[in-house]
C-alpha cells in the first residue's frame, strides 16, 4: 500500500465528511507511524465485548459489524505502514433497515501522530484536516536556566520533542562556605571586629586582585550555618583560621598564578595570599568532627579578608560555578537544537522564549549553529520552560506566524510576476495556458487563488500532482494575491517552455 497524495486526501476527508450514522455507529481508527498493528488489532477484538452491551439490536449489529470487517482487514497487514494509517469503517445506507457496510484505508502523506479509536455518529477527521494544514514545520524553543523543553509546531498542533534539565543548584544558604564567628575582619568605621559582630551593609576590607591593593566592599548579606566538619588551617604569617571544608582561599602558585582552592584541597606548604600581597605558607592542617556553628557572607567584590588572609566570597564561587554550569547547559541544548532540526527541510523557522536574558544570552552569544540561528524569527518574553510554555510561546508569535505566510505569498507572487515580464515563456497565466502546460509536463509550481472555482482547482491539482509539480494556494490579503486574483487567479511557473 503506498501513501496517498494531499490532494487525494482532499476528496478522501471530503467524501467521508457527507457520512452520518443513525446512531454511534461509525467506527474510526488511527494507528501511528511506528505503532504495532496486531496490538491495535486485538485491542479491537476486545472491543466487540463491549459492543454486546449496546442496547440498540440494529446499532449492535452495525457496530458489530464494522469491528468483523476491520480486524479481518487488519490481518492482511505485516506490520503499519510507513506514515502509519486511518481505517474508518461503518454502514453508510441511507435507507433504515438497508446495509451498506463500507470501509475505507488510508495511508495518509505524511506520518500520523495520533492513536485513536472512536465510534461516533461521524467518522472524526480532524487529524487528517490537521495534516493537510501543514506547509511548514517551525522549531520551538523555550527555557530559563533550569529548564528547557524543545518542540515542533506541524499546523495548528504542538509536539513535544525533548525535555532538558540544567542541573544548576539553587542557592541554599545552609549549605555555604563558612568561617568562625571569630574570625577577624577590619570594617572601615569600626576597626577590627570579629564575624559575629559584622552587620549587613557594614563594609569591610577586600583584597583588589587587578590593583593588588587592599579597598572596602559593602556586606550584602551575613547568615549562620551548622556544619559537621572544620578545618583549621595554620599559616605562617597569623593564627589559625577555622572554616568548613568548602571554603575558599587563594593559592599562589610557583609561577606566581593566584588559583582557588577549597579547605579541602589545601595541601601544607601551599601559599596562601596575604593582605598585602604577599604569600604565607600553611604549616599546619587539622579536622575536627561535631557540630560546629558558623557564618557565611556575602561581600561585594569576591572576596575578603578574614584572619589578614584574602578568602573567596561564598556568592562570588556560587556564581561562576553557576555560570560555568549555564554555558554547558547552552551548548547542550544547542547540540539538541542541531540533532532534531538541522536536517529537517521543512523548517521554515524557529520561534525562541524565555526570561528576558536567558534566551537572549543563549541567542546573541551563538551557541546554535549559524544554519539553525538564521532561522530565528522571533524571541519572545514568556515564563513558561515545559509544554505550558510551548503553548505560550505558540500563542504570543501569532503575528510574526501570520506574517511569515504574507512574506511567503509575497515573495513567491513577486517571482511569479517576474517571470511573467522578463521571461513571458517560462510561466503561464489563465486557466487555458495552464491546463495546455500541465498537460506537457511542463508545470514547476502551480499557483492558485485561494478563491478559484472548487471543482475547477481539485482538477488542476490532480494534473499538478501527476506530473510531480508543486502548489501553492495563495489569499487575496496582500496587494500581490489581490492582483492574481483579478488576473484571473490561476498561473503556473514552468520547468521549460511550451
Amino acid at each position: 500500500m503506498a501513501a496517498i497524495t494531499k490532494f487525494e486526501l482532499e476528496e478522501i476527508v471530503e467524501k467521508l465528511e457527507g457520512y452520518k450514522g443513525r446512531a454511534t455507529e461509525l467506527i474510526t481508527v488511527y494507528i501511528p507511524a511506528g505503532q504495532n498493528i496486531h496490538t491495535v488489532s486485538n485491542q479491537l477484538e476486545a472491543e466487540k465485548s463491549t459492543a454486546k452491551n449496546i442496547k440498540s439490536t440494529a446499532t449492535k449489529k452495525n457496530v458489530t459489524n464494522a469491528l468483523d470487517k476491520i480486524t479481518r482487514y487488519l490481518k492482511d497487514y505485516k506490520k503499519t505502514p510507513e506514515n502509519g494509517l486511518a481505517v474508518f469503517c461503518g454502514n453508510i445506507s441511507r435507507i433504515e433497515g438497508q446495509d451498506d457496510l463500507q470501509l475505507w484505508d488510508i495511508e495518509p502523506p505524511m506520518p500520523l501522530k495520533i492513536r485513536m479509536y472512536r465510534c461516533d455518529k461521524e467518522f472524526v477527521l480532524e487529524p487528517l484536516k490537521e495534516l493537510l494544514e501543514i506547509k511548514e514545520i517551525y522549531g520551538l524553543l523555550v527555557m530559563d536556566r533550569k529548564e528547557a523543553t524543545i518542540g515542533m509546531l506541524e499546523g495548528k498542533r504542538i509536539e513535544t520533542i525533548h525535555k532538558m534539565t540544567s542541573g544548576i543548584p539553587s542557592k541554599v544558604r545552609a549549605g555555604g562556605q563558612c568561617l568562625s564567628p571569630d574570625t577577624i575582619v577590619f570594617e572601615k568605621n569600626k576597626g577590627p571586629i570579629i564575624l559575629k559582630e559584622v552587620e549587613e551593609k557594614d563594609n569591610i576590607r577586600i583584597y583588589d586582585l587587578d590593583s593588588k591593593k587592599i579597598i572596602f566592599g559593602t556586606v550584602k548579606k551575613k547568615w549562620n550555618v551548622i556544619k559537621n566538619k572544620l578545618y583549621e588551617i595554620l599559616p605562617v604569617n597569623v593564627g589559625n583560621i577555622l572554616g568548613s571544608e568548602d571554603h575558599s582561599f587563594f593559592v599562589i602558585e610557583q609561577d606566581g598564578a593566584v588559583v582557588e582552592k577549597t579547605a579541602k584541597e589545601l595541601s601544607l606548604n601551599d601559599n596562601l595570599l596575604y593582605q598585602d600581597g604577599s604569600s604565607s605558607s600553611i604549616i599546619k592542617i587539622n579536622v575536627k568532627e561535631g557540630k560546629f556553628d558558623l557564618i557565611d557572607l556575602e561581600v561585594e567584590g569576591g572576596n575578603f579578608i578574614a584572619n589578614e588572609h584574602v578568602v573567596h566570597n561564598s556568592s562570588q564561587r556560587f556564581h561562576r560555578i553557576t555560570e560555568g554550569l549555564t554555558r554547558d547547559f547552552y551548548k547542550r541544548i544547542a547540540g539538541q537544537m542541531k540533532e532534531v532540526f538541522f536536517e529537517n527541510k521543512k523548517l521554515k523557522g524557529i520561534l525562541v522564549g524565555g526570561p528576558i536574558p536567558t534566551k537572549d544570552e543563549f541567542i546573541d552569544e551563538q551557541y546554535m549553529v549559524t544554519k539553525l540561528r538564521e532561522k530565528i524569527i522571533g524571541r519572545i518574553d514568556i515564563g513558561g520552560s515545559d509544554e505550558s510554555g510551548l503553548k505560550e510561546l505558540v500563542q504570543k508569535s501569532q503575528e510574526i506566524l501570520a506574517d511569515q505566510e504574507i512574506i511567503h505569498e509575497k515573495k513567491l507572487l513577486e517571482r511569479f510576476f517576474d517571470h511573467l515580464g522578463r521571461k513571458p515563456d517560462m510561466a503561464t497565466l489563465k486557466e487555458e495556458d495552464t491546463k495546455q502546460a500541465l498537460k506537457y509536463g511542463a508545470v514547476d509550481m502551480l499557483i492558485l487563488s485561494k478563491d478559484t472555482n472548487k471543482t475547477l482547482s481539485k482538477e488542476l491539482k490532480q494534473l499538478a500532482d501527476n506530473i510531480g509539480s508543486s502548489v501553492e494556494i495563495v489569499s487575496t490579503e496582500t496587494e500581490e494575491g489581490d492582483q492574481f486574483k483579478n488576473l484571473g487567479g490561476i498561473g503556473a511557473i514552468l520547468r521549460f517552455r511550451v
